[in-house]
Parts: structure tokens; C-alpha cells; sequence
């Protein structure tokens, strides 16, 4: 399949691209410029530039394997078709090589299928190519006469290639053709010997650079050495070296003697690169700014510090350091390896070496030639093994090796002794040595251990002797650091030694069986193993194994785990570790938490302290905030470290004092909260005496203060960008209507300047500089509170889709190798496209394909990949869904409403990369099967779309989207209406007895001794009440309507009795009322009518006056009657037949006493009228009616004295104080009235209800004990009172009002409404004082 790699996205500003270009040619000259690489390579060669692993026959050999030949019998062909052959071709010098193209034999049923690619300089030490992070595998033929061919998307430099067939025809053997493509290539090399140093010198004594571009390819069989470095008298200096067979660029333009500015930076890239094969290293430069790039991967940084300009003195050294750096010390080893195309700046450095004019006077031999090692490395795979002859019967093992790996475990050497076993193995990243002798008398053991971390991939020696009482395990050549043992040991060798694995059947078999790795520089006997003979099979044995040749692979560089992930491998994958990075995912792609606190709002959280990531899989990270849930607003706030009311001195305008506002988050992580926002706003504040704000003779501001993008702004809290005013100055309400702010008319007295500053993008404030707190007796003090900012414009972000063939287009989705997209639809049609991205082959696709199924499919080139979820309920409900869909190099996974999952591992080995190149379409794919609904908050990659912005110019695609409500419309509770808004939704709790953004908010009061709460259900009665008042009151209560159910709800908490809790009057005798008896058991008493008593019930006989809340639903339906109290079971009761179900007439409803002038029940007065309900009531609702909720609102707008309270058909007599008096009620009777502290860390906030938190105005629990018996003794003398008042007035059984008897009851009501409602108290007769005490 044909691949491209993706054009690299160049990060650099346009002078140093424009720089770099100018001197491409010199940088790259080795390479061709001006042609195609596309030159046939192969069919010039002569038929001995080709040979193989074997031959089928002398016409199959391999000098016929040309592309479109059809020489011999057509073709290559091995004499065996197995994993172990191989063609092999030489193009007699280094050549650039770009494609290769494959034939089968012709006119056979011979072919290969799929094959690897080596190449080599030398023909030997072969690499294998590399692609999409593995062991490339090329597709091959399917028949035997069709051509090929695959572009190589990292070009190789070769002179040997080498093809092994994987797999082949079925039908018959191996059979190839084949083409190379390419073009020469030509370059200088030096070899360094690990002594010389070439020295550039300067043109100049001191060199001032602002641009650098340094490019240069090397090749080493070391793991440490210095590659070029430079460096002045000023502390500058450049350095390029390997370090642990990683490369390590360090870079300091300057630091300053106090320490305040830090230059030195340091990046490292890259792994493994000791493996004696050719690397290329671009360094561009262009002030801070640089690309670090490594055989084509590029890492863009920003240098530390804030110089632009490398001063360097002298020279620039290549191939170590003549003297000690600066970097670090001296002990750094010299370059060992060969180095090509050095260009330094537009300067060929190896032409000019080779010309003689670089001074090269360190080098014993200079060398224009490579000098190649003679390391011969074998590869194990897990069902490998090496097997090495050795002497047999001899009393010493001495052996030897080198090895890499990644896996912690493995086996590396096993030994039948003659009377035993010798097993060197790797455990958990140690060495260790087990030899065990078997002796008719006893066994004999001896363990070594050594090392640790030892599969870093890093080469590490291992030498074992071993021999009579004495064993020396030797680690990396440190003698010092070698471990011994004198166990008793008699030692024979077996003469036979299995490197990498041992699958045999022994009676002591090793603890580990096979190796995953490289070995080199094999010692058995203190000689070098001949692996050459084993090559050739005629010395030892093998199975599996790769000769002359590593295949160790870094799954992670470059690391794929994202956000601070930390990557861990073995031989075959690699996984990352996201613990404390909030993320998840296979590579810690996808956020944990949510963008906003919108977000969460929506989720059915409440107010509370939450981690949010503005920008998703994004770069930014997570960050806490506070997020407050008002009923119509949901509130972010960021703070700051700035302490209120700072105090500033000395400062002039000369000399202005700088105040640093440092917050919670990063700045970037401040901005994207403020850009995704409705509305921001920060309190500033200056307080001052003798201290000017802004105004001064010239027009520049004292004092002025800096925003997002260091921008100063210089006008005040409560103005506007441009208007150099504070907020009294733009409201014309100044102390000195001369200046525009009261601290400009410098008073020597404290005055004040504050305001919001509302202007987002202006938003938040980073510095305020200060400038006139210098002069006697002058003083400031400042206050920046936190960053407020409410909506998530993201999170609604809303498009319509309203026609089948409509849809919205946008930029090419850039996510090659991590892709994640999230968002929200609602829709009521069976199936529809969400969104669709093209490629030459690859695409993405998100899709509606059923009611139930929702898809997403895509290929990267390993064929079509679709996964689907299946939900149980149909998605097409005209609800909100949530989709979340990501692929990764690991796996893709697709979620709907985080019920359903589903996941699919990408292939072991095969393409990684996203390649698109259309247009992304979002609600359609190409016109068809096109998405009719809403789509949402679209997120890719961490960027939302616009989806509304686009909308407004494509027809067919409405912004925006209504119906909110029906997905979130649940998340109102106790009856509170969802109402609609643009972007999102609100609950009304108007109609409940709770308030909160989510109408669960308890509304409860603190009723004094006294204290009632009347709501009367007559609107015309209410003088003065709004049309809408009466209309609404009507609504809930029509007037004159009899009653046949009713549901009562209302919470309490009270340590006295006896009290009327809730009472309801009637323009007849009818009435219902809720009461607490003089032992605090709680009656409900209903007089209907046709009953010569009322029906009284005794819900419990506990007391309930025993300061703890408790709860009581009730309802009733004709004759059943349902109560329940608290967490209890409901009860049920039944009116007697006799008694009438009609409430009729319903008047009046009292809370905490009555207080009425119609017909009453005296008992009641008489009983638990007086002196009337002292605690808490909450919840309170009675048939759609919430009147204490209505009272303590109307009881708030008196308080505020900014206006009148309205009219309304509720009043209050006495002191009514909200409190938070609604808690969860107990299930069971309480043993003690102290509450659990641990509930108090409660994060649903329902903490136990305590007295200290009941009472206001600081009231505790033992004043309230006091003062019960004081009422208690009150209560007593009133009572004897009351006792002689109504022997003396026995003849009147009820009120009596000032009107004649004769009065009509709107007279009466009149009254009522007087006495409730006056101010003058002196209009109450005697007879009414009575109670009124």
C-alpha cells in the first residue's frame, strides 16, 4: 500500500524559515536537489551483484531476480522455503534509496507475500527499516506476473539491501523480482578516532549569533562522546554530545551573575543510537526559538532566560572539546565513530577539513574513510536459541557476553554441567547466577546477584567465572563492584552452552526459558564464539534467531504517552502509566474531568470546589476552581495570592511599586476560561490617603494596571476600556465633582476607589504598578479580588440541522497519530452521519446507523476499522446523548452517556498514522444519509468547533438549538419547572418550597415566641396586590373552591410544646390544623362538617419537641387520608362515614400561631394557641402553595429598604429570620442531640442539625434552654390569666371586631387584613388583647 510520511509542520517564525532556505543547498548538498530520486537501481547491476541465502537450481539464481526479466527460469527462488532466506542485493556504493517494487517468479505460482527490508554499508550489521514505531512488514504479490511497489517513507542510505520473505504463496515456494529506486549519493565522511578534534575558527575573535543552522550524520558503536561544541568568556555555549546513547543538545545565550535570568537548557532526543548505523541531526536556530531534529522526528523548544544572541569566542569544535565546557565538568569523553555532511552556518566542515583549512593537528590519522567495527550481534525472539560448543570435562566455566533488552526477565545462558547446572539469568532487571552440583552425597548451590534496572536497553557486559569453591560474577567491566562466592563447588563443564532460550526436557531446568533481546561479543572458554561458522552452520546450532544483526526497537521515543504520562516498555509494546496526570486512556490522551463548571452544573452537581481542563485533550492541564450554582448562573472564580487591602509605600511616578497577581492556574489556563465565557468581572480596589489614582496635570495615570497579554490599561473598576475614569467619575457621583475619582482629590482622609472591571479580554489582571504613596503622610492600600466568570459559550455551542442534505464544513481534522472527538446530539430521526474526514484511503467517520447503534469507523491503512455500541434504549428520543470517540497508536474506544463502551486494540504492527486531506463535513457524509437534529459542544482534539458561527452562512443549518429541558429537565426537583434558555437551562422553584439551582435548597425560618406567618387565599381581600399577584394566587387556589384533597408537606424542629404548627381557616366552621399536644406528640384535627367533634388523629406519640427535624407529608383524598412522618412508613386513615369530604370555602392559612376573626375552634385556641410555635419550619407547601417561602421573600425585600415590599396575599407578624433549619429528618428516636462530626466533611452537604446552627443571632443551645423556662413560668402566669379574663367575659365565645354585629364577612375580612397589616396596634379592643398577650 502506498504510504507518504506527512509533510513536517515547520514551528519556526518566517525570517529563520526564510534563512534556512537560503541556505538549504549547502545543508543538504550531499543529497540531490534538483532531480527526481527515482533512477532504476537494480537492473544495470551485473548477476553478481546479486546473491541469497540458497538456490533452488541454477536458473533460479538470484542475478535473474530483475524486475520484468525473465531470464533462467524467471526468477529467484531458495532451495528451501522457510523464515531463513534471504536475497540480497549490491548496489556497489551508497546510494539513496526511496521505493521498492516486487515481482513473482514469472509464469509460476512463486511469489512472496510480505517481506522485511534490510540494508547495511558493509553487508554486514544489518538494520531492519523502521515504520509507524515497528519491524516493517511490506505486502507483497498475489500473483506472479503484477508489479509492487511501496515508497519508503523514511529514505534509507545504503550500499547492501537485503529482502526476507515472511510469508509466500500458498500453491507453490518463494519466488522474486525485484526493482530498487533511488539515486546516488555522495558525501565526506571523517572518521574520529576518539582522539582528534576538528577546530572551526571564527572569522572573527568574538562571534554574536542570532541564527545557527547545524546539520551533520554520524554513526557509532558508543554510548557517550561529544559531537560539537562552542563556547565564550560570557558563558554562552553550545554543546551536542551522546549521552547513554541518547542525544543531548545544551544551550545557554547568557545568564547574569545575580542568578535572577537562567540560560542553561537541555533537551535530549533520541535512543539506542549505538548502533553503529547512520543518524541525521538538524539543529535550526532563530533567537529562542529552536528545532532540534532527529532522523526526522523534530522537537520544537524555546531557550531559557531572555537573551536572543549565542556569543561564542574562537572556535567551534567538532568531535569532543578541546578544554573543559562549561556545561559540566571535565571527564567527557571525545567522539568515537564516523561523522558526514558537517555543515556549520553555510560551511561544508568535512570539505573544508579534507581541504586542509580547519587546523585537524589532534588526529594521530586523519581519516576520510569509515573505519567499521567487528561487532557480530544476534537477535532473540521468544522461541530463539543459540547453541555454542565448549570444552567439556573441565574444571573452570569462564564465559561472556554482552546484552540489551527491554524485558525485565530472561534467560541468557543455560549449561548441563556434567553433575549439575549453570543458568545465568535476568529477574526483575538483576542478574543472576544459579549453579547447582548434584553429588551422591549432597547437592551443593551457589547464587550470585548483581546489577539492577538492567533492561534499559542499554548494552551491559556480563563475565562469569566460576571453578572449584569459587564463583565471580563481573558486571559492566567494574572489577571493584564484582560479586564472589566460596561456596563448596566441584565444577565440570558439560561442553555444551544454550545462549537465549533452552526448551529441552532436564531434570533441573532453568527458571526462566527464553530471552527477548540482542547479544554481542560472546565469550565461551575465554574465546570468541565464531558466529560466522555459526552462520554458515558449521558450528553449533540455532533456531529463530536473527545473526549479525539487532532488532531492539524504543517504543518509546518518541514518547507516545501524552500530558506527562510516563511511558514503560518491554520487547513488544508499551504502556503508559497516567497516575496523577488527569488523564486516561491508553496514552493518557483524554481529560478526566469536565471543561467548566457549566459542566458540572449539568451533570446535577452542586456548588463545590471542582478540577476542570478548559481545553480537554488539549495541552493545557487540569486546574481547580470553585464553582458556585446560583438558580440562574453558574460561577467559576479563580483566585489570586494577592493579600486584601495590601499596603504600598515609596512609590512615585518615577518609581512606580509592582504588584505581581499570581493565580490558581497558568495564565494560558486563565485565558481559555475567560475566552470560553459569557461574562467576566474582578473587583479592584484602592484605598488611599494623600494618594492620587489616575488623573495627573499630563494625561498619564499615577497608577494603571496590566491585563491578559501584558498590555497596561489605564481606567479603573466600574469604567470602560478608553475612559480614564473610576466608577464615580462615570457615575458623576464623586466626593470632589472636580476629578473622576475620589482618590484624585487627594484628601488627607481614607477614601476609596472600587468597582468591577467587566472587559474579558482585557481579563485577569496580572500586575498593578503604583505610583504616588512618596510624599508625607501618604498611604494606599489594594485589593484585586478573584477572577469571576459565568456561562461556558463551548459547552452550548449549538448548530440545527434541519434538512437531510445540509451540513457544515470546516478546516482538514489534523490527528494522525491521537484523535479524540466529543460531543452531544439530540435527534429524533432513525440514522444520520455526525461527521465525516477523507483521505486518499483513510478516513473517519461518526455515525447514527439505527435508533440503538451508533458507529465509528475509520482506516489509518490497515483496512477499514468500525466499532459500535449498541444501547438498550433508542438514542433517537429527542434527548441529549453524549458521544466520545478516540483512537490512538494502542486502541480506539467509543462511548455513548458513559454507559456504554467499547474498545478495539490496534494491530501489532502495522500503520499508525491519520492521513486526511478533505474537508471535515459535520452532520452529513457527502450529501448522504445526512444528520437531521442537534448537534453540541463539538470538541477535537481539545479545540471546540464553531458549529454556530458557521451556521448563521450555510443553509439548512439553524444556530443554536432549544429542548433542553427534556434531558435536563430531571434535575429539578420538588416540583421545580424547567424552563428554557438559549444556552441551556434554568429551574423555576417559584412554585415549590425550595430554592438552588436545582430547587433542593431548603427555605426554613426561625419563628420567635409570637412569630406567625398568615397567607390568605382571597386576593380581592389584598388591598393594594397586583393583577399578577391575584392572577397567579387564583391560579393555585381558585377563590371559593371546596376542597376534596389536599397534600400538606413541611418540615419542623422546636424544643416547646404545645404549638399550632399549621392551621387552615375556612369562611365556614371547616378547618385543618397540624398541632403539637403539651406532651409533644404531633395531632392532625380535620372539621369537615357532619361531625359533632373534629376527626382528631394522633400521628405519634413520641415527643417530637425534642429540638431534632422532623418531616410530615400528608394528603388526602376524599376519605383517605395518607400520612407519613419523617423516613417512616406512610399511614393510612379513613374519615367516618358521617363526616362530610368537602373542605369547604378555604380562607386562610396560619404558620406558627393563629391569629384569625372568623369562625375557630376554641379548643385549639384555648390548648396550643398561646404562646405560640418558638423554633425552625421549613419546607412548607400546601397544594402548589409555599407560604413561608413567599413570606421570607417578602420579610428580604423589606429588609433591603431599597423599595416597598410588593402586595401580596402573604404577611408575617413578629420576627422571622431564614435559617437553615430543613435537615434530613431521623428515621429512628434520637438517644442524644449531638451531632457527628465526621458528617460535617459530608460532601452532599447534609449535615445534622445542631442547635448552634438553628438559632440566629448566634443564640446556642443553652440560652435557648433558659429561655424556654422562663417562657415556660411566662407561660403559666398568662395562663392563670387567661383563666380569670374569661370567667370575667364567659358570655363571648370568639372575636369580636370593631364593626356592628350585623357586618358582612367582607367587613370582616377587612378587619383581619388591618390587624395583620397595620402599623397601628391601637385599633385592637380589649376582647382581642386577650390574645394578643
Amino acid at each position: 500500500m502506498h504510504r507518504q510520511g506527512p509533510a513536517q509542520r515547520s514551528t519556526l517564525s518566517l525570517p529563520l524559515v526564510l534563512w534556512i532556505f537560503c541556505h538549504v543547498n549547502s545543508v543538504h548538498g550531499a543529497l540531490p536537489t534538483t532531480q527526481k530520486c527515482d533512477e532504476a537501481l537494480a537492473s544495470p547491476l551485473p548477476h553478481t551483484a546479486f546473491t541469497s541465502s540458497s538456490v533452488f537450481s541454477s536458473g533460479y539464481a538470484p542475478g535473474y531476480a530483475k524486475l520484468n526479466r525473465r531470464g533462467g527460469a524467471g526468477g529467484w527462488s531458495p532451495l528451501d522455503s522457510d523464515h531463513y532466506q534471504w536475497l540480497q542485493v549490491d548496489l556497489g556504493y551508497r546510494k539513496q534509496v526511496s521505493a521498492i517494487a516486487t515481482q513473482g517468479r514469472y509464469s509460476s505460482s512463486d511469489w512472496t507475500t510480505r517481506y522485511r527490508l534490510l540494508y547495511s554499508d558493509t553487508g554486514r550489521n544489518w538494520k531492519a527499516y523502521h515504520q509507524d514505531g515497528n519491524i516493517w512488514a511490506f505486502s507483497g504479490n498475489s500473483n506472479s506476473e503484477s508489479a509492487v511497489r511501496h515508497e519508503l517513507q523514511q529514505g534509507i542510505v545504503a550500499r547492501f539491501l537485503r529482502l526476507i520473505p515472511v510469508s509466500w504463496s500458498e500453491e507453490g515456494r518463494i519466488g522474486l523480482r525485484i526493482e530498487v529506486y533511488g539515486c546516488s549519493y555522495w558525501a565526506d565522511v571523517i572518521n574520529f578516532d576518539g582522539q582528534g578534534v576538528i577546530s572551526y575558527r571564527f572569522k572573527v575573535k568574538k562571534m554574536k549569533i542570532i541564527k545557527d543552522v547545524i546539520a551533520l550524520r554520524f554513526k557509532t558503536s558508543e554510548s557517550e562522546g561529544v559531537i560539537l561544541h562552542g563556547e565564550g568568556q560570557q558563558g554562552d555555549y553550545i554543546t551536542l554530545e551522546l549521552h547513554k546513547a541518547k542525544l543531548l543538545l545544551q544551550i545557554n545565550l547568557g545568564s547574569n551573575q545575580y542568578g535572577s535570568i537562567l540560560g542553561h537548557t537541555s533537551v535530549t532526543t533520541g535512543s539506542l543510537l549505538d548502533d553503529n548505523h547512520w543518524h541525521s541531526v538538524v539543529i535550526e536556530r532563530y533567537r529562542r526559538n529552536v528545532n532540534f531534529t532527529l532522523d526526522g522526528h523534530t522537537q520544537h523548544f524555546r531557550t531559557n532566560g531572555e537573551f536572543d544572541h549565542l556569543d561564542l569566542d574562537y572556535e567551534m569544535s567538532f568531535g569532543g572539546m578541546p578544554y573543559s565546557g562549561k556545561p559540566v565538568g571535565g571527564g567527557r569523553k571525545n567522539f568515537k565513530g564516523c561523522m558526514e555532511s558537517i555543515n556549520y552556518n553555510g560551511d561544508n566542515i568535512t570539505d573544508l577539513a579534507r581541504r586542509k583549512k580547519l587546523d585537524t593537528s589532534s588526529f594521530r590519522n586523519l581519516s576520510f574513510a569509515c573505519v567499521e567495527t567487528h561487532t557480530f550481534p544476534v537477535f532473540f525472539n521468544a522461541t530463539s536459541f543459540l547453541q555454542l560448543p565448549g570444552r567439556a570435562n573441565h574444571n573452570t566455566v569462564s564465559v561472556g557476553f554482552q546484552f540489551r533488552t527491554w524485558n525485565p526477565d530472561g534467560l541468557l545462558l543455560f549449561s548441563n554441567l556434567d553433575d549439575g547446572t549453570l543458568e545465568i539469568s535476568l529477574e526483575d532487571g538483576k542478574i543472576i547466577v544459579h549453579i547447582i552440583v548434584a553429588t551422591a552425597a549432597k547437592n551443593y548451590r551457589a547464587d550470585l546477584l548483581s546489577g539492577s534496572g538492567l533492561n534499559d536497553g542499554q548494552w551491559h557486559a556480563v563475565r562469569l567465572v566460576a571453578k572449584e569453591n569459587f564463583a565471580m560474577l563481573t558486571l559492566d567491566g567494574e572489577e571493584m563492584s564484582a560479586v564472589r562466592s566460596t561456596s563448596p563447588l566441584s565444577i565440570t563443564t558439560g561442553g555444551t552452552y544454550h545462549l537465549g532460550g533452552y526448551f529441552l526436557q532436564t531434570l533441573l531446568p532453568p527458571s526462566q526459558r527464553s530471552y527477548q533481546g540482542c547479544m554481542q561479543a560472546i565469550l565461551v572458554d575465554d574465546q570468541p564464539a565464531d558466529l560466522h561458522a555459526v552462520e554458515k552452520g558449521t558450528v553449533g546450532a540455532f533456531e529463530n534467531i536473527s545473526l549479525d544483526m539487532c532488532a531492539i526497537i524504543d517504543r518509546c521515543m518518541p514518547n507516545h504517552c501524552e500530558h506527562g504520562g510516563r511511558c514503560k516498555q518491554t520487547w513488544d509494546s508499551f504502556s503508559c502509566n497516567c497516575d496523577g496526570t488527569g488523564y486516561s486512556g491508553a496514552t493518557c490522551h483524554t481529560s478526566i474531568h469536565e471543561p467548566s463548571c457549566e459542566a458540572y452544573k449539568h451533570l446535577g452537581r452542586s456548588s463545590d470546589t471542582y478540577w476542570i481542563d478548559p481545553d480537554g485533550s488539549g495541552p493545557l492541564g487540569p486546574l481547580k476552581v470553585n464553582c458556585n450554582m446560583t438558580e440562574d448562573k453558574v460561577w467559576t472564580t479563580v483566585v489570586n495570592n494577592l493579600p486584601p487591602r495590601m499596603p504600598i509605600t515609596g512609590s512615585s511616578r518615577e518609581r512606580r511599586a509592582v504588584l505581581q497577581v499570581n493565580y490558581s492556574a497558568s495564565m494560558d489556563q486563565v485565558i481559555a476560561i475567560t475566552t470560553s465565557a459569557e461574562h467576566c468581572e474582578q473587583q479592584i480596589t484602592y484605598s488611599c490617603r494623600m494618594s492620587r489614582l489616575l488623573n495627573t496635570p499630563d494625561g498619564t495615570p499615577y497608577t494603571w494596571w496590566v491585563g491578559r497579554g501584558s498590555e497596561k490599561h489605564f481606567y479603573w473598576g466600574g469604567s470602560g476600556p478608553g475612559i480614564q475614569k473610576c466608577a464615580c467619575g462615570i457615575n458623576k457621583n464623586c466626593t470632589d465633582p472636580k476629578y473622576d475619582c475620589n482618590c484624585d482629590a487627594d484628601a488627607n482622609q481614607w477614601r476609596e476607589d472600587s468597582g468591577l472591571l467587566t472587559y474579558k479580554e482585557h481579563l485577569p489582571v496580572s500586575q498593578v504598578a503604583v505610583g504616588d504613596t512618596n510624599r508625607a503622610r501618604s498611604e494606599a492600600k489594594l485589593t484585586v479580588g478573584p477572577l469571576r466568570c459565568h456561562g461556558d459559550n463551548n459547552y452550548w455551542n449549538a448548530a440545527s440541522f434541519t434538512t437531510p442534505s445540509s451540513y457544515l464544513h470546516f478546516a482538514t481534522f489534523q490527528g494522525e497519530t491521537s484523535a479524540d472527538i466529543s460531543f452531544y446530539f439530540k435527534t429524533s430521526a432513525p440514522y444520520g452521519v455526525f461527521l465525516e474526514n477523507l483521505g486518499n484511503t483513510d478516513f473517519i467517520r461518526l455515525e447514527l446507523k439505527s435508533p440503538t447503534v451508533v458507529s465509528f469507523s475509520f482506516d489509518v491503512g490497515n483496512g477499514p476499522v468500525e466499532l459500535t455500541v449498541h444501547a438498550a434504549a433508542p438514542l433517537n428520543d429527542d434527548q441529549w446523548h453524549r458521544v466520545m470517540a478516540e483512537r490512538n497508536i494502542k486502541e480506539a474506544v467509543l462511548r455513548v452517556d458513559q454507559t456504554y463502551r467499547t474498545s478495539r486494540l490496534a494491530p501489532a504492527q502495522g500503520h499508525t498514522r491519520l492521513e486526511l486531506f478533505s474537508q471535515l463535513y459535520v452532520g452529513a457524509a457527502g450529501g448522504q444519509r445526512g444528520f437531521l437534529g442537534c448537534i453540541r459542544a463539538l470538541r477535537m482534539n481539545g479545540v471546540t468547533l464553531n458549529l454556530e458561527e458557521r451556521a448563521k452562512v450555510t443553509p439548512g443549518v439553524m444556530s443554536g438549538c432549544q429542548g433542553h429541558c427534556t434531558s435536563f429537565g430531571m434535575y429539578c426537583r420538588n416540583g421545580g419547572k424547567c424552563v428554557e434558555r438559549y444556552n441551556g437551562y434554568l429551574c423555576d422553584c417559584t412554585t415549590t418550597a425550595f430554592n438552588g439551582p436545582f430547587c433542593t435548597k431548603d427555605v426554613g425560618g426561625y419563628f420567635e415566641a409570637g412569630t406567625l406567618v398568615k397567607y390568605n387565599f382571597m386576593p380581592e381581600a389584598v388591598h393594594g396586590a397586583s393583577k399578577d399577584t391575584k392572577a397567579l394566587t387564583q391560579q393555585l387556589m381558585p377563590n371559593d373552591v371546596n376542597l376534596t384533597k389536599e397534600e400538606v408537606t413541611f418540615s419542623f424542629s422546636t424544643s416547646s410544646a404545645p404549638a399550632i404548627l399549621m392551621y387552615i381557616s375556612s369562611k365556614t366552621q371547616d378547618y385543618l390544623a397540624v398541632v403539637l399536644r403539651s406532651n409533644g406528640s404531633l395531632q392532625v384535627r380535620y372539621n369537615l362538617g357532619g361531625l359533632r367533634e373534629p376527626f382528631a388523629i394522633d400521628v405519634d406519640q413520641r415527643n417530637l419537641a425534642n429540638g431534632q427535624p422532623h418531616s410530615m407529608n400528608m394528603s388526602r383524598h376524599n376519605r383517605s387520608i395518607s400520612i407519613q412522618l419523617d423516613h417512616y412508613p406512610p399511614v393510612y386513615y379513613k374519615l367516618p362515614d358521617a363526616s362530610d369530604i368537602q373542605f369547604d370555602l378555604v380562607k386562610t392559612l396560619f404558620l406558627g400561631k393563629v391569629y384569625e376573626t372568623g369562625p375557630i375552634d376554641p379548643v385549639l385556641i384555648e390548648r396550643y394557641n398561646s404562646p405560640g410555635f418558638t423554633g425552625c419550619l421549613s419546607r412548607v407547601q400546601f397544594n402548589g402553595v409555599a407560604p413561608l417561602k413567599s413570606a421570607l421573600r417578602k420579610a428580604a425585600e423589606a429588609q433591603a429598604d431599597n423599595y416597598p415590599a410588593s402586595a401580596s396575599p402573604v404577611s408575617y407578624q413578629g420576627k422571622l429570620v431564614q435559617s437553615n433549619c430543613g435537615a434530613s429528618p431521623l428515621t429512628v428516636p434520637p438517644m442524644s442531640a449531638t451531632p457527628n462530626p465526621g458528617s460535617l466533611d459530608n460532601t452532599n452537604g447534609k449535615i445534622p442539625l445542631n442547635e448552634e446552627r438553628v438559632i440566629p443571632d448566634g443564640v446556642n443551645r443553652d440560652s435557648a434552654i433558659i429561655g424556654g423556662i422562663i417562657a415556660v413560668v411566662i407561660f403559666t402566669i398568662l395562663c392563670t390569666l387567661v383563666f380569670l379574663i374569661r370567667y370575667m367575659f364567659r358570655h363571648k365565645g370568639t372575636y369580636h371586631t370593631n364593626e356592628a354585629k350585623g357586618s358582612g364577612e367582607s367587613a370582616t375580612e377587612s378587619a383581619d387584613t388591618a390587624i395583620i397589616g397595620t402599623d397601628n396596634p391601637e385599633t385592637i379592643d380589649e376582647s382581642k388583647k386577650e390574645w394578643f398577650i
